[in-house]
């Protein structure tokens, strides 16, 4: 499956942004989907998932209650609702999608095959 990213920008803290993931070449309606990001000199980090089988999705400590994820099966989209960004919200996004991602190594980005290009996201003090 080939991945999309879209929607970053440049933001000033205490705003929102709404970033986008468009897969094509295959259904993902049996893909565990998540958000990744990596902010320059750091290890790319776990942000949040929504897996096939479970409608409940799972975030980093840091971002819950500020971002949400979503997605659309139909549409083969996944999106991140962000909200209250911060100036550590600072970081290149990347969607990432696999089918065979188990619970412990969920947010692992080993554990995913596909990855879309990234999409900057820029939070001004």
């Amino acid at each position: 499956v080939q991945l999309q990213a879209s929607g970053g920008g440049l933001v000033q803290a205490g705003g929102s942004l709404r970033l986008s993931c468009v897969a094509s070449g295959h259904t993902v309606s049996s893909y565990t989907m998540s958000w990744f990001r990596q902010a320059p000199g750091k290890e790319r980090e776990f942000v949040a998932i929504f897996r096939w089988y479970n409608s409940n999705p799972t975030y980093t400590a840091s971002v819950k209650g500020r971002f949400t994820i979503s997605r659309d099966n139909a549409k083969g989209t996944l999106d991140l609702q962000m909200n209250s960004l911060k100036p550590e919200d600072t970081a290149v996004y990347f969607c990432a999608a696999d089918r065979n991602v188990i619970w412990s190594s969920a947010t692992d980005p080993a554990a995913y095959k596909s990855w879309g290009q990234g999409t900057q996201v820029t939070v001004s003090s």
